[in-house]
């Protein structure tokens, strides 16, 4: 059994717990928490489990790292403290341990991650012995392994769209839809995820991978964008009030430019109530969904639907970057310390999974 650590107890940590301590290959031994309210909980009702665990949470990660554990799924969000989950991360690889994590977008793609990101991962790596694995759903297994698998039935393929079409009312991460998304903020406000070369910040990587494997050269990645306000105030379930005149809708693209055509998109449709925006992409319910179309002979088209947590699609999509991440600890235990991508880690089989009682 391989002695796993869970850092961070929100929408992706809980999944981390439950996949841990539902792979026949892992042992939970820690989980470590920000909140000083979490501290001494049982590990099983913080992941929403019927059951206890026997795994305290602790905010002491020097205790936790000290007793060098052999995997970190590290689930603390990366995306407004990049610093501080790269800072926890190389900690955890200098202590000999296999990280897998969601929280840094620029390693999804480690070939062309900024040094910033990559040099203290690889003198990690050097000093301690351990291995990362960056990646999620979208970024991550929505653009890159599920397409390129796709591609393969394919006889000819003339352009792989990959979209994602969402409702992020379903989204509990409040200061992301709001202030790095902008719903619900000024039209004549942009938003951060909108800037200039953030969208192929956090998915150039895997359009660049997807060229990397389908064996094309980029002439370069351009970006397009959309926005549309809500024509009437919105009241959602889970984040209060939207006015009217405020952002309710945008769409964006990040694409790869081959002989002058963009070929390999990655399209975002996002909503904060479906009254926005109606004549752009829906996904088939309303809620949310994942989309490949490979344009070529033939044209196929393959939507994902996931559910978690009284059928909530956020939280299904959580659970499926956590499926990826932790169904690869134990291949990375037996690889070669290192940094590791999409391409190089194999999506397997659940194997030792099936039938099993659920978590």
């Amino acid at each position: 059994m391989i002695p796993t650590v869970v850092w961070g107890t929100g929408n992706v940590g809980r999944a981390a717990i439950r996949a841990v301590e539902a792979h026949p290959a892992l042992v939970l031994t820690a989980v470590i928490v920000h909140k000083p309210g979490k501290v001494g909980r049982d590990a099983g009702e913080l992941a929403g489990l019927d059951r206890r665990l026997g795994v305290a949470a602790t905010d002491d990660a020097t205790a936790v790292l000290a007793a060098r554990p052999a995997a970190v799924v590290y689930a603390a969000s990366g995306d407004v403290r990049p610093d501080d989950a790269l800072t926890d991360i190389t900690r955890a690889i200098a202590a000999g341990a296999v990280v897998v994590s969601p929280a840094l977008y620029p390693l999804y793609d480690h070939r062309g991650a900024p040094p910033e990101f990559r040099d203290p991962v690889l003198a990690a790596v050097a000093e301690g012995g351990g291995s990362l694995f960056a990646s999620g759903v979208d970024p991550g297994w929505g653009n890159d392994v599920l397409p390129l698998l796709l591609s393969g039935l394919g006889s000819t393929v003339d352009a792989i769209r990959c979209q994602e079409i969402f409702d992020y009312s379903t989204y509990d991460q409040p200061d992301s839809v709001r202030h790095l998304v902008g719903m619900g903020q000024p039209m004549d406000q942009e938003p951060m995820m909108l800037m200039p070369s953030v969208p192929t910040m956090v998915w150039g990587g895997q359009v660049r991978m997807m060229a990397r494997a389908l064996g094309v050269e980029l002439d370069e990645i351009r970006e397009t964008s959309e926005r549309r306000a809500l024509d009437a105030t919105v009241t959602t379930r889970t984040m209060g009030e939207f006015e009217a005149g405020t952002q309710g809708a945008i769409r964006f693209e990040v694409q790869g430019i081959v002989e002058g055509e963009p070929r390999i998109v990655i399209e975002h449709v996002t909503r904060i109530h479906p009254s926005c925006a109606p004549d752009w992409p829906t996904p088939p319910d309303g809620s949310g969904a994942h989309r490949v179309v490979i344009e070529g002979r033939p044209r196929i088209e393959v939507t994902v639907e996931c559910t978690d947590e009284d059928d909530n699609r956020s939280a299904g999509g959580n659970a499926t970057a956590v499926g990826r991440l932790v169904g690869a600890i134990d291949w990375l235990v037996e690889a070669e310390p290192g940094l590791y991508d999409a391409l190089d880690v194999p999506l397997r089989p659940a194997v030792g999974k099936l039938g099993r009682k659920q978590p």
